[in-house]
């Protein structure tokens, strides 16, 4: 903001003073005009030589400001300077599509009045001479060239802010992992030292996976910031896997439904965690818009090239205004969370499975729906 201001203010001051220029070249070129028109009386009315021979002179130096005479009664009699000969020659109206020009530039002409009884008088018209028309462009190309200079400015700025964020998140994801990386292994000590009571046997298989789960988390947060191993995998199949997980932690009022039906054979590459976790995202923030009480509904289809996935809920929706918000870091409408979540799967989609995530619509008291698009590629396997 500081940078427009600055620019602003200097573009403005160059106008200002470009105009205060220009007039000032408007004003001598008028005298000069006048004091052709004067040489052109005397040549026409003295008997002087040397007076003669100094108004022609007058009279040839004028070599930049184009003027076109008429008579008393506006009509071009033929005489023009600065002028395109070859033009006025090939173009029938080329003189009087001029005059029009110079008209609305000078509407008050400069009369030389050659006899009184009758009147008879000659109108002297001008227009601006190349100095002034390069005057008065000079504040737009400057403003052209300011503006082409803030907008690569933002673009710059923006660019290296998105780059230092997306750095930071994914230090804090490595970070996380790293913490996380110690209380897990010592819960797997613990777990084995439980499995020789055998007392213990019936709660074994439900800590072992709630370990199972910290673990894949951790493995999650470690992947952020790395180039993840893409496989080919079936994406109705990993689809599966979380909605199966997910069902076992919703309410009996929640609904999810999965059309897989175009996509149930089709294989793409893709980093199974990664992927899983940007589903798990997606069906919790439709899981909070419902609030426990609602649909949701996942459908896919394929084209040549993409893989497009939807998923909808019929939950509260998101305000017009707050679209471009979701996949900000720290957006949250919720009282816990950080706001990474659909940060990190933009991310994950868009940056290491050359897809993109986006919110395809979304009507305040109607729903909402998110959009996955993932390439296709050949697998070699199957060919």
């Amino acid at each position: 903001m500081i940078l427009l201001v600055i620019a602003l203010f200097l573009v403005s001051g160059t106008i200002f003073y470009s105009q205060y220029v220009s007039g000032k070249i408007a004003r001598e070129e008028r005298k000069n005009v006048e004091a052709w028109v004067e040489a052109q009386r005397t040549i026409l009315n003295s008997s002087d030589s040397a007076s003669i021979n100094l108004a022609t002179k007058i009279s040839t130096e004028n070599t930049q400001i184009p003027i076109i005479e008429t008579n008393e009664k506006d009509s071009i009699t033929g005489n023009y300077v600065n002028l395109d000969s070859s033009l006025v020659h090939n173009q029938k109206d080329y003189l009087n599509r001029k005059l029009h020009e110079m008209k609305n530039y000078q509407a008050k002409p400069i009369v030389l009045v050659i006899r009184d009884h009758p009147y008879t008088a000659n109108k002297y018209y001008y227009g601006e001479s190349k100095l002034l028309k390069e005057a008065r462009l000079y504040p737009i190309v400057q403003l052209f060239i300011v503006a082409l200079f803030i907008a690569i400015t933002i673009m710059a700025l923006q660019t290296t802010y998105r780059s230092e964020q997306n750095q930071l998140w994914a230090s804090m994801a490595k970070e996380t992992a790293h913490q996380l990386g110690t209380p897990v292994s010592s819960l797997q000590g613990w777990l084995e030292i439980l499995k020789e009571q055998p007392v213990n046997a019936p709660i074994l298989p439900e800590i072992a996976k709630d370990i199972n789960r910290l673990l894949l988390i951790t493995d999650r947060f470690g992947k952020i910031g790395s180039q993840p191993k893409l496989e080919w995998r079936i994406p109705s199949e990993q689809i599966q896997q979380v909605l199966e997980y997910m069902k076992k932690r919703t309410g009996g009022d929640v609904e999810i439904l999965f059309e897989d039906a175009f996509i149930k054979n089709i294989h793409t590459l893709l980093s199974p965690p990664l992927f899983d976790w940007v589903f798990e995202n997606l069906i919790k923030n439709a899981l909070d818009a419902i609030e426990g009480n609602g649909i949701i509904r996942i459908t896919a289809v394929a084209n040549e090239n993409n893989l497009l996935i939807d998923v909808t809920d019929t939950g509260k929706g998101i305000a017009k205004n707050h679209l471009d918000d979701v996949f900000r870091p720290g957006y949250t409408t919720k009282k816990r969370g950080w706001g990474l979540g659909l940060t990190l799967s933009k991310r994950v989609i868009e940056q290491y499975h050359k897809g993109k995530l986006f919110v395809k619509w979304s009507e305040q008291g109607k729903g909402t729906t998110f959009r996955i698009i993932l390439p296709l590629r050949q697998n070699p396997d199957l060919m």
